[in-house]
């Protein structure tokens, strides 16, 4: 029996471990605060694309492992906190494969007062420092979402139907699971036709999502068809999700309520959405921008691994 070995060496240990004193070296230049947050939570996560682990307590009552510590990092900014960030262990049940594990490691911010433009570049210098490659911060692509869609799919993500969006794919078994799902025909053309056209050697920053996509981003004041929401790739892969957050808590619960009846229809389990989130809304959270960073998949860059167990001891 040998499958009780590491996944990976020694020599990949210590990239990581360099890799995350180089976080923390470009955290703490930027004065912010290091925050630890709970691992378990009463509430599991509503985010239709995600699925929480559960775990069953001893006193009977049943908590969910954070699939991010976001909404109590919320509830500091709330609170009065200065910026923070976190890095931390994550959980996400039934994501496993080339880029995912059920359990990997987030890097996690949140900047009082940033605008879009500030957080992108506040992303791809964390990003080209953690990795130890200055030029990817400065040879950054950005485009918006529509822009790329257009270029890359020939699709007008505006005002396309979904029979026209089914038509930028070429698999016939899709078609037929997806449906009439616009959503998810848009996630589809991004991953399969859109990000592999992103150049393989460069940091690609998708923003402006259209507003039905916003997540926990706010509409951009702007221009009310998207969001202030932005994706970094590296090539095809994805390594950051951030916003300019929302801040209204009755959008929020309309937000929640979307997604509870997204859940149901898709025939996913339910949870009652997080009351503290609401409630550090309701008491006022400040302006403020936020991030969410994958290490192993920097990892992957770092060291050019193409699969996600070569760069974790165990999986």
């Amino acid at each position: 029996m040998t499958d009780w070995r590491a996944s990976s060496s020694a020599v990949v240990a210590r990239q990581r471990a360099e890799m995350l004193a180089r976080a923390r070296t470009y955290f703490t230049d930027q004065q912010m605060l290091s925050v630890d947050t709970p691992a378990l939570s009463e509430f599991a996560s509503t985010d239709p694309n995600i699925e929480s682990c559960s775990v069953q307590l001893a006193t009977g009552s049943q908590q969910f492992l954070h699939t991010s510590p976001e909404f109590y990092m919320k509830r500091l900014l709330a609170d009065g906190y200065p910026d923070i960030y976190s890095i931390c262990r994550v959980f996400r049940d039934g994501e496993i494969g080339r880029y995912h594990l059920p359990e990997f490691t987030m890097l996690e911010w949140y900047r009082l007062n940033f605008s879009l433009g500030d957080i992108i570049s506040d992303t791809t210098a964390l990003i080209a420092a953690c990795i130890d490659q200055p030029s990817l911060h400065e040879d950054v692509i950005i485009v918006d979402y529509s822009t790329a869609f257009r270029d890359h799919a020939g699709v007008d993500v505006f005002n396309a139907t979904t029979d026209e969006l089914a038509n930028a794919v070429s698999d016939d078994a899709l078609r037929e699971s997806i449906g009439n799902d616009r959503h998810a025909w848009l996630d589809l053309i991004l991953t399969t036709v859109v990000a592999p056209a992103f150049n393989p050697d460069q940091l690609t920053v998708l923003q402006h999502y259209p507003a039905s996509q916003a997540a926990l981003a706010r509409v951009c004041p702007g221009d009310e068809r998207v969001a202030d929401r932005f994706e970094v790739f590296h090539g095809a892969m994805e390594l950051a999700n951030g916003y300019v957050e929302l801040t209204n808590a009755d959008e929020q619960r309309h937000r929640f309520d979307q997604d509870i009846e997204k859940r149901k229809y898709a025939g996913q389990s339910v949870s009652r959405p997080d009351v503290y989130l609401l409630a550090a809304l309701d008491n006022g959270l400040p302006d403020c921008a936020g991030v969410a960073v994958g290490l192993e998949r920097l990892q992957m860059i770092h060291v050019q691994a193409d699969n996600i167990a070569k760069v974790v001891t165990f999986i």
